[in-house]
This record gives C-alpha cells, sequence and structure tokens, in this order.
C-alpha cells in the first residue's frame, strides 16, 4: 500500500472514530431533552439549547460520512488499481506454461471482476469495518453496568444475531468458491463463441452454442439463487431482532419503572431517572445490533472477496518456470545449439522431445520438418525460450539461452508464430510493436513490407499503413495477417528469425517470391524454418527431421531423400519423384 493510501485509511479512521462519537453523543441529549420535559419548571431554553446540540451531532455525522465515503472510494480505487496494475505485469511475465494452467478466460476474470469485488469491500468495509465494532464497544460501554436486566436482553439480542450469521456463512462460503469459477466457465464459452461466430455459423452450430452457453449459464444461476436466498435471511432476522430489542427493553423497562413505589417526590425523581435511563439504554441497545447489522453487509460481500482474494493470491504467489537471467553480452552472433535437449510439458507422462542436438551457424537457415505432433513447434518454442528445457542446454550466441535478460534475449529473435497475431491499431503500429533494442524507422519497416511480400496490398488499404486493424486482425484474411506478421519481425532486424509455419496461408507465387528475398536481403541472418511443404525447405542449408520427438535425419534435400526414409515418405506424399527431380 503506497503512503498516500496509508494517509487515507488513518484519515478515514479518525474520521469514523469522531462519527461514532458523534453518534453516540446524541442520546445523551436525548436523555436531558427527556429529563428536562418531565421535570416541572425547566426552562423551553433549555430544552431548545438541548434540542440545538442534539442537531448539530445529527448535521456533524452526516457530514462526517459523506467525507469518509469519498476518501473511502479513491482508497478502494487507488488499492484496485495497485492490485490490477500488480496482476497485469505478473500476467506478462507468465510463460505459457502458466497461462495454459490458469487460462486465458481466468486470467480475465480475476482481473476484472474479482478485484471488482475486492474493490468494493474496501470501499464499504472501510466504513463498516471500522465504524461497527468501535460503536459497538463503545455503545457496551455506554450501558455496562446500568442495569443488567436490559443488558442480558441485548446480549441475547446479540448472540441470536451471531448464531444466524455462523450458520449462513457456514452454508454459503463454499458455494461463493464455486460461483468464480462458473463466471469463468461463462467467460470463456462467450469468448469460444464470439472468437469462433464465424465457424459457429458454417458449421449451423448456434443450437449447440447457445445449449452450451445455457448450461454455464444456469449453474452460475442456480448456485447464486442459492447464496441469495440463504443471505436474504439476514435482513429480516436482523429487523426482527432489532424490533423484538426495542419492545423488549421498553417492556422490561415499563415494569422497572412500576416497580418503584410512589412515596413523595423523591420516588417521582426516581421514576423520571428510570424512565430516562431505560430512553438512552434503548438508544445504546440499538446502536449495538446496528453495528451488527452494518457488519452483516459486509459479511454478505465478505465470503466472495474471500474467494476473489485468493485466486488473486494464486495468480501472484505463482512463480513463472521461465526466469530470467542476468547476462546481456555475447562476443558471437546469430549461433545457436543444441545439446542433448529433452522437453515434457508439465502435465504430460512422457517426452514430447527427447536428446535433440545441432548446430546452427550464423547466417545459415534450418528447417524442421515431421509429421503432425512430432516436436516442431515445441522444438522452436524452446529456440525462442517460451518453454525451458527439461533436459540438455541451448546456447544462443555461445551462451547458454537462460543466462539471458528477456530484454536482450528477445532483442537478438524475431518470432513468427503458427497463428499471427495482430494488435488493435494501425498498421504502422503492428509494425512497430515493442521494443527491438533500437528505434525501428520508417524506412526499416517499409523495408520489412517489401521483403514480406506485403507492401502491394498495404498501399491498397485505406489510409494504407496508417490503415485501422481489428483486434487479432479480423478484418485481415489469414495470408495478409502473415505476411504482416512476417514483416513486423523482420524490421527489428533481429539476429534470428524463427518461421514456426509461418508460410501455410500463402499461396506457393508468394511463399517463393517471399523466401528468394529473405535469402537476397537477409543474408545474414539466421533462419530456422518450422514447414509442412516440401517446396518451403528444399533449398534450406541443412533440414532437421522429427519423428514422435526424435531426430530422424539431419542433412541437406538431397542428403536426405538419400538416407532418411521419413523425408523420403514426406516429400514423396507431396510431389512425383519428376517434380522433386526436376527442382
Amino acid at each position: 500500500m503506497r503512503r498516500r493510501d496509508r494517509g487515507y485509511a488513518f484519515l478515514c479512521l479518525l474520521l469514523i472514530a469522531g462519527q461514532v462519537w458523534v453518534d453516540l453523543t446524541m442520546p445523551d441529549y436525548m436523555s436531558d431533552i427527556t429529563r428536562l420535559i418531565v421535570t416541572p419548571g425547566s426552562a423551553m431554553s433549555e430544552i431548545w439549547i438541548a434540542g440545538a446540540k442534539m442537531l448539530s451531532c445529527a448535521l456533524g455525522s452526516a457530514a462526517l460520512s459523506v467525507i469518509v465515503g469519498y476518501f473511502a472510494a479513491r482508497l478502494a480505487s487507488d488499492f484496485s488499481y495497485t492490485i490490477r496494475e500488480k496482476v497485469f505485469h505478473q500476467v506478462t511475465d507468465f510463460g505459457a506454461e502458466e497461462i495454459k494452467r490458469f487460462s486465458t478466460a481466468s486470467l480475465i476474470t480475476r482481473t476484472t471482476n474479482d478485484i471488482t469485488q475486492i474493490q468494493m469491500l474496501v470501499a464499504m468495509g472501510l466504513q463498516v469495518m471500522i465504524r461497527a465494532p468501535i460503536m459497538a464497544v463503545w455503545a457496551v460501554l455506554k450501558i455496562v453496568g446500568k442495569n443488567w436486566q436490559l443488558s442480558l436482553v441485548t446480549a441475547g439480542a446479540v448472540a441470536v444475531i451471531m448464531t444466524v450469521i455462523l450458520i449462513l456463512m457456514k452454508l454459503v462460503l463454499p458455494k461463493f468458491r464455486i460461483v468464480q469459477k462458473q463466471v469463468d466457465d461463462v467467460n470463456r464459452v462467450t469468448r469460444e463463441n464470439l472468437t469462433g461466430l464465424r465457424i459457429v455459423r458454417a458449421f449451423n452450430a448456434e443450437e449447440y452454442q447457445e445449449t452450451k452457453f445455457e448450461t454455464a449459464n444456469s449453474n452460475l444461476m442456480s448456485t447464486q439463487l442459492y447464496t441469495a436466498r440463504h443471505l436474504a435471511v439476514l435482513m429480516p432476522v436482523i429487523t426482527l431482532v432489532m424490533s423484538g430489542l426495542s419492545l423488549a427493553i421498553y417492556w422490561l423497562g415499563a415494569s422497572l419503572v412500576n416497580g418503584i413505589p410512589v412515596t413523595g417526590v423523591s420516588a417521582v425523581a426516581e421514576r423520571v431517572q428510570m424512565f430516562s435511563e431505560v430512553v438512552v439504554f434503548s438508544s445504546y441497545a440499538i446502536y449495538v445490533v446496528m453495528s451488527f447489522m452494518m457488519m452483516v453487509m459486509i459479511f454478505m460481500m465478505l465470503p466472495r472477496a474471500q474467494v476473489s482474494a485468493a485466486r488473486i493470491e494464486e495468480v501472484l504467489a505463482a512463480k513463472p518456470r521461465v526466469a530470467e537471467g542476468k547476462g546481456t553480452e555475447s562476443s558471437e552472433k546469430g549461433s545457436l545449439s543444441f545439446r542433448n535437449v529433452s522437453f515434457r510439458y508439465a502435465d504430460a507422462s512422457e517426452e514430447c522431445l527427447k536428446d535433440i542436438s545441432f548446430d546452427v551457424k550464423p547466417g545459415e537457415t534450418i528447417a524442421f520438418i515431421g509429421a503432425t505432433g512430432s516436436g516442431k513447434t515445441t522444438l522452436v518454442s524452446l529456440a525462442a525460450r517460451l518453454y525451458d528445457a527439461t533436459g540438455g542446454s541451448i546456447r544462443l550466441d555461445g551462451k547458454d539461452i537462460r543466462e539471458y535478460t528477456f530484454d536482450q534475449l528477445y532483442a537478438r529473435i524475431g518470432y513468427i508464430p503458427q497463428k499471427a497475431v495482430l494488435f488493435s491499431g494501425t498498421v504502422a503500429e503492428n509494425l512497430t510493436f515493442g521494443d527491438a533494442g533500437h528505434p525501428i524507422t520508417a524506412e526499416d519497416w517499409k523495408a520489412a513490407l517489401d521483403i514480406a511480400q506485403a507492401e502491394d496490398f498495404v498501399g491498397n488499404l485505406p489510409g494504407e499503413s496508417g490503415a485501422s486493424v481489428a483486434q487479432g486482425g479480423t478484418n485481415l484474411s489469414g495470408g495478409q495477417k502473415q505476411r504482416l506478421a512476417i514483416a513486423r519481425a523482420i524490421a527489428r532486424k533481429p539476429e534470428i528469425l524463427i518461421f514456426d509455419d509461418s508460410f501455410s496461408a500463402l499461396d506457393y507465387r508468394t511463399d517463393a517470391a517471399l523466401r528468394r528475398r529473405l535469402s537476397a536481403d537477409l543474408e545474414g541472418t539466421t533462419c530456422l524454418i518450422v514447414a509442412q511443404r516440401i517446396g518451403t525447405i528444399k533449398h534450406a542449408d541443412r533440414i532437421v527431421v522429427l519423428d514422435e520427438g526424435r531426430m530422424a535425419g539431419i542433412g541437406t534435400h538431397e542428403e536426405l531423400m538419400r538416407e532418411c526414409g521419413v523425408y523420403r515418405e514426406i516429400a514423396l506424399s507431396q510431389l512425383s519423384q519428376t517434380e522433386l527431380e526436376a527442382s
């Protein structure tokens, strides 16, 4: 908590204490007014003075309440801002494993809905959870020792309220834990439906998606109805107890007043004094019950906020498995080496990559091919350090990849994923996205557009490089998104370019033209290419063939055609023998 927030909290504490003191002073003036009214010979001016003091207390209490509400809202807003900032920065440090563990839908819910629950609790709790205990203790101190019968009735009312609260909390707290998970489910189904809207319509699956959403929504509604119905019992119970307490105090007070024998002036004075004490006791007893009623309001919010706080703490406490190193410099540039690298996903029973070893020289192009699920994407993800190898080592520019700071590591690497990801904004903003360790000039990204074969279609867009790009690039075709993603990586002028099946949406002509430009214009850049097409990779300096997570062969296209049966089978499944020989 920042120093300013601590100042707000301390100021709220002082103001709330002042408000409670003002509130609990009013019954004393009420007692004075009651005593003056029933006492013969009392001056009207005395009654007016006591009434004015009581009115001043009421107005002072209202003013303090407004001020406390303002500072509480400011503190809650600042507090939620701080938490949201911490959660966001923590999530940006997460690797692929952590994102998979929590899920995107859950992280969105935790960053929005869960933090909102805590903000509401702080805004109300700061006023109520501080005020209620102070008021309850102060009111009890005011009435303690005055009359044991009336004190016993008040204690009984408090015991009833506490019993009901404990029973209800026992019933609803487990359900609140379920509610937040069900909010995650609703969020997940909604995101799936919105992002896959075209597929849903194309497959006539609207009814299926509606049923899926209805199931998640109904589960959430049922749980919320359960908690709401149980918590709805609280307010009627509190109202009943307050009304019953007032009735019991006045009934018992009347019995106590009647119990004083009428014998002389002193007896009348005793009755007046007792009546005055009953009136004051009634006010203070109501304050005690009101304190618990205010705490009940917090108890209605507390279980869900507790669950939300635990979910946020789970995110903040998660330690990313991919930790940043401290090294920055290296004498080499553009080299990469895999040494007996193995990898297993956190939830997998066996390794998906086993004993992978190869070296890539600066400026060399190395390609990876294999059947679906052979580990191609996982392998280049290790090179980009989206994951850390579970066995062996990966060396970049002669140093273990884990020794680099993230800034230095990703300044060396240009990564183009399987699914091109674009951000809302303009074409130019997407091309200059991120920190490359040096300024990306207009000449840089224009040259990158030319190499990526994207210059023509960008020039035809309304506004050209200033054209708007929708979130996820949904207003562009698959091939256009891939070319912009390739241009974005090239504009960074990295030492190593990683193409993770990044040519799949391109036609053969564009694919060939792009590869020619890569060879001609990026001669000193090391390239790692994952592809399914033989035509895309056959001219690479070397090709690594993967089969069920192991290296089945490494060499040039001609060498692999002679020596590697797996590669030959893939090649012949795509091109005829004549086409292979001709190319």
